[in-house]
């Protein structure tokens, strides 16, 4: 098995479409991670002085009538000046917190479907080039064969996650010690867990798109599939009568932030006399922990990967 593993590998390794897929992988938060700390840079003092000089009129009208504009007439002449540099430059300070629930979930995004895309690639090249037959000559265990796929797949598709994701929040959190700005305690630890949970949300992503691929035998078909799901989570979502809990997003959300809540609709005796405070079914926020988000995914992959595997042992390969 590990030779069939490091045969796997290789293949990878060696296939060009796969490889620009994880040069992305490292591109795409980079600029991600650039694009936020220019966002949150400091106001320099040469800016500062700028917007005071063009806006001469906006700050003599603030020190006129402070309380318009919520300053107190005492501080007028100092923090009218600051309040409107700040209207102008209107930029937030880097914070760990803000870019969990910001730039953060970009960068788990990204990494997911550019790692999907990678194993959607890797599984359908095989049999679009017919090379299926040829490897199966030299290995006819098919069970084995895929399993070996899978590892491989999966395996680089978590290693390059862990690395990129953590690579990420450990710029996030030297650019706030550079620039002097306070980290909370849990901060770095807390960033750090969602990149790990991010990463293995893509792990598991990649290796349902494999699986999803040997089943269909067909890249063309199995991005087909995963675009028509994330049509159907966007655009129809909201329309369908689905609870909270099935929502994939609702789920993704759990995952990622460890946890997460979902609103339910409550019956009508809960807007009339008879409401009783503590009543369980009057509650219209419910909790969604992280292991549901990780069943709701993982069954679905072990659904389709057993699916995968019992077509690829039973039927002909051309």
């Amino acid at each position: 098995m590990r030779g069939l593993v490091r045969v796997e590998l290789t293949r990878l390794r060696w296939r060009r479409a796969v490889l620009l897929l994880l040069l992305a992988c490292l591109v795409v938060p980079a600029l991600i991670a650039a694009a936020t700390l220019w966002d949150t840079r400091p106001v320099s003092e040469a800016e500062k002085a700028e917007i005071r000089a063009a806006s001469t009129q906006e700050i003599a009208r603030c020190e006129r009538k402070p309380r318009q504009y919520g300053v107190r007439p005492a501080r007028a002449e100092a923090r009218c000046p600051e309040l409107v540099v700040e209207w102008q430059t209107a930029r937030q300070p880097l914070s760990l917190a803000r870019e969990r629930g910001g730039s953060g979930i970009g960068v788990a995004g990204a990494l997911t479907v550019l790692l999907m895309l990678a194993a959607t690639t890797f599984a359908g090249h095989d049999w679009n080039s017919g090379s299926m037959s040829n490897q199966l000559l030299f290995r006819p265990r098919r069970g084995r064969v895929w399993a070996a796929k899978a590892v491989a797949v999966t395996g680089v598709a978590l290693l390059t996650a862990v690395l990129v994701s953590t690579a990420y929040w450990l710029t996030m959190w030297a650019a706030m010690r550079a620039r002097d700005l306070p980290v909370a305690d849990g901060g770095l630890s807390a960033s750090l867990g969602l990149g790990l949970r991010g990463a293995g949300l893509a792990a598991a992503a990649a290796l349902g798109c494999y699986a999803l691929t040997m089943l269909l035998r067909s890249t063309v078909a199995t991005l087909g599939v995963v675009l028509a799901f994330g049509f159907a989570t966007l655009v129809l979502g909201d329309s369908l009568p689905m609870s909270g809990q099935w929502e994939p997003l609702d789920n993704i959300a759990a995952v990622l932030a460890n946890g997460t809540e979902y609103y339910v609709h409550v019956p009508p005796s809960c807007y009339d006399g008879r409401y009783a405070q503590g009543r369980a079914e009057c509650d219209d926020i419910r909790e969604l922990p992280l292991w549901r988000g990780a069943t709701y995914y993982g069954g679905a992959v072990v659904l389709v990967g057993a699916a995968s595997v019992l077509s690829f042992r039973r039927r002909d390969v051309p």
